[in-house]
């Protein structure tokens, strides 16, 4: 029987993992975030209740679920605190349930201010991040300067390693970027909070993994962001800062790769993007629109409007051969119900050759266009359909090429944002 699941985004992000994570929690005691920063966010509607979720995995809204952030995370402890706060107005208990590793990095002023000043330095050509530090928190990390939560139980010891670091981005800051210098009060704040709020939520996250695997309970772990913006994997360097594929499991919270049993990967019965980098499928035209409007496509962390195109596989494939993927779950199949025709990218052509692999060389990936094949829409309504006899013809016909072109199955498909507006094919606990 399935013990460790590893749910992942299978694109570029905002795939609906949030959504899957709530379902699957239902059988679950233990929920892992394992990379990335505030800068993700997964939202999660229950009896039309929205909750947004930014750090602490989105199991947290079940009562019988034990939440850990690893070492791989990298934490605002102002943000996380604001959010912890959300969840107390909620009536979630979180002292008992939620776990943080001391080794986590920590995302202070100086990190937001020397990445959205390099944002503004770049211009046109600006990777688009969210602003919130998550880069410079990674490369502090990877420089081994890092101030990690660790670190805050001792509060002499923190402003002095603070007074350093400091210095040096402050000094980037005013004579490289000639920006504003950030206060050392701001950074002792940050050093504040942590130690009021989170300190007493500190714990060793691979060893209490280590004990959960020998009580043999049923683990999630939950990724954020998505497999193309994997610092080593995804369309450099329009990605983000950490590792999002599987393989960062075990880096990012001390699991190590034979214990894991299955890994699922999300993706939209479309595509999406954030920011800059290449986007084979984007739609600029009416289509693009609807699906935009339809699928209601704003970052649940910035706001920003997504950029919308059709269903890659070509993508989708090279998502199944770097996280080893198990089988899919295709989430908003429902934001399609209105077209009359929908494309799937097979492969691409650049520069007179076919394509059939994921272009490392990202310049070649934005001058690739993409080879369609056309299916024909259902063009009625799909939404809160939970049985696959339910679903039009046309709808399965859809599903089953992705399925086929991935050369994965699919698990489940999600037909709404209410966590039981779901299809469930295969239940992954069972194998």
């Amino acid at each position: 029987m399935t013990k460790s699941i590893v749910i992942l985004g299978s694109q570029w992000g905002d795939e609906g993992k949030g959504k899957l994570v709530d379902l699957l929690t239902d059988k679950a005691q233990v929920a892992v975030r394992f990379q990335g920063g505030h800068n993700a966010g997964h939202t999660l509607v229950i009896n039309g209740e929205k909750t947004v979720l930014h750090l602490i995995p989105s199991g947290i809204l079940h009562s019988h679920v034990t939440c850990l952030i690893g070492q791989g995370v990298v934490i605002s402890p102002s943000h996380l605190w604001a959010e912890i706060e959300k969840l107390i107005q909620k009536g979630i208990d979180f002292k008992n349930r939620l776990k943080i590793s001391g080794a986590a990095t920590l995302v202070l002023p100086y990190h937001v201010a020397l990445d959205q000043a390099r944002e503004k330095a770049k211009g046109s050509k600006a990777v688009g991040t969210t602003g919130r530090g998550i880069g410079p928190a990674y490369e502090d990390k990877i420089g081994r300067r890092a101030l990690r939560l660790c670190d805050v139980l001792d509060a002499a010891r923190f402003e002095e390693k603070a007074k350093e670091l400091l210095h040096f981005h402050n000094f980037v800051l005013q004579n490289y970027f000639s920006a504003e210098p950030v206060s050392l009060a701001s950074v002792l704040e940050e050093g504040r909070i942590a130690r009021e709020h989170l300190a007493e939520l500190i714990d060793d996250v691979p060893a209490r993994l280590k004990q959960y695997r020998q009580e043999n309970k049923t683990m999630i772990f939950e990724g954020a962001q998505g497999t193309l913006l994997d610092i080593d994997q995804g369309s450099y360097p329009y990605v983000t800062s950490s590792n999002t594929t599987a393989g960062g499991v075990a880096s990012g919270c001390g699991y190590g790769p034979r214990y894991l049993d299955a890994v699922l990967g999300i993706t939209k019965a479309y595509c999406t993007r954030v920011g800059a980098g290449p986007f084979p499928t984007e739609l600029h035209d009416e289509v693009g629109k609807n699906i935009a409007t339809r699928g209601n496509e704003f970052g649940s962390t910035t706001g920003r409007p997504r950029r919308c195109g059709w269903f890659d596989a070509v993508a989708l494939r090279r998502a199944v051969m770097i996280n080893s993927l198990s089988g899919l779950v295709v989430t908003k199949l429902d934001v399609l119900d209105s077209l009359e025709e929908i494309k799937i990218a097979t492969g691409y052509e650049y520069q007179g050759q076919q394509l059939s692999e994921l272009p490392v060389d990202t310049d070649i990936l934005a001058e690739a266009k993409p080879v369609y094949e056309t299916w024909p829409g259902w063009q009625c309504t799909t939404e809160g359909i939970r049985n696959w006899s339910d679903l039009p013809k046309a709808a399965q016909n859809y599903l089953n090429r992705m399925a086929e072109l991935c050369e994965v199955p699919i698990y489940m498909v999600s037909t709404g944002a209410e966590r039981k507006d779901t299809i469930i094919l295969r239940d992954v606990f069972e194998e």
